[in-house]
């Protein structure tokens, strides 16, 4: 329906990221988003170890039917947890994995490494800086996320929409956007400003193939956008989260002086949520990622009827803006 240099470059369908959601972007859920055209990404920082990712990995390409998946690569802030990284990557290769997502530094070595294997890259980041870099170490296309994103959207405070229209006009490889994007209208608005492709992952937080409990992701169903809340301000690395009983214990502890991710304990990890909310279904336990495009998503449903209402309200949103053309070659004219 919208062909765009992302869409050539990752080979899928729409011109949708599911981006890498740690504990829930598992092969069933990743393997419903390539399905359905769009592109999703294993999360290796998931798994216990190299032979559980493995075979992670293998599930994934025969839930895709052929269709393209990826390999989401994030960069820890401390070196001694990056150490298999270079691991997961070979492991991806070897599985299929053609499309990988990298996000924290842009090592000119891991894009080599992933190019010499056949693959493409593209690089997630918040700050425009951060995404010329990328682009100058050899990335294939970057995905800006603004500051309405769900999860680690860094400190920036520009909204998606500012940045992307600032970024466009420096950067000249292709472009994602993301950041509280959840209804075609927004993919049809990202795509006229100039954007490739959107990135989505709250959006997807109630679909049937993710693996979290359902009363959780009922609870999410009923939420609106102002459910979405930053947590751990006083860190410099802040986490944007559904507002629940743990983002108040955590708001209590900075009253008190906590300023780093070690002085919240428990609280400040994500398995906390996995455990609490994901697998048991209090969704007042763990902080737990989620941007407003929770707004969007009132409903229990497939990955595939999300992806074809987004796509159905995309093509309305884009036929509204051509009907806005003058019929006439003439009428472009401004004396």
């Amino acid at each position: 329906m919208f062909r765009t240099r992302l869409t050539d470059l990752f080979g899928m369908r729409l011109p949708l990221l599911g981006g890498g959601m740690m504990w829930l972007s598992d092969a069933r859920y990743v393997g419903a988003l390539a399905r359905g055209g769009a592109l999703g990404f294993i999360t290796p920082r998931s798994f216990d170890g190299l032979d559980t990712f493995r075979a992670a990995v293998k599930a994934c390409r025969e839930a895709s039917d052929n269709a393209p998946f990826g390999i989401n690569i994030t960069q820890s802030r401390r070196p001694e947890e990056n150490r298999l990284v270079p691991h997961w990557i070979d492991i991806g290769l070897e599985e299929g994995a053609r499309c990988f997502e990298t996000v924290g530094p842009s090592p000119k070595d891991l894009f080599e490494r992933i190019h010499a294997g056949g693959a493409r890259v593209i690089h997630k980041c918040a700050f425009i800086p951060h995404a010329l870099k990328a682009q100058d170490a050899g990335a294939d296309a970057v995905a800006l996320v603004g500051c309405e994103a769900g999860g680690h959207p860094g400190t920036n405070e520009l909204p998606t929409f500012v940045l992307g229209a600032l970024a466009l006009e420096r950067l000249s490889i292709p472009l994602a956007l993301g950041g509280g994007i959840g209804s075609g209208r927004q993919v049809a608005a990202a795509l006229a400003l100039g954007a490739d492709a959107v990135v989505m992952g709250t959006r997807f937080l109630v679909c049937e193939e993710i693996w979290a409990h359902e009363n959780y992701k009922r609870h999410l169903a009923a939420q609106p956008a102002e459910a979405s809340t930053l947590a751990l301000r006083s860190t410099g690395h802040p986490w944007r989260v559904l507002d629940n009983a743990t983002v108040g214990r955590t708001r209590e502890m900075e009253a008190g002086g906590a300023s780093r991710y070690p002085d919240f304990g428990p609280l400040s990890t994500g398995r906390l949520g996995r455990d609490g909310a994901y697998a048991a279904g209090d969704w007042n336990t763990g902080l737990l990622s989620m941007g407003p495009a929770i707004g969007f998503a009132d409903r229990l449903e497939p990955v595939q009827a999300v992806l074809q209402r987004l796509m159905d309200d995309a093509a309305t949103g884009a036929a509204r803006l051509h009907a806005l053309l003058p019929s006439s070659p003439s009428c472009t004219s401004v004396p």
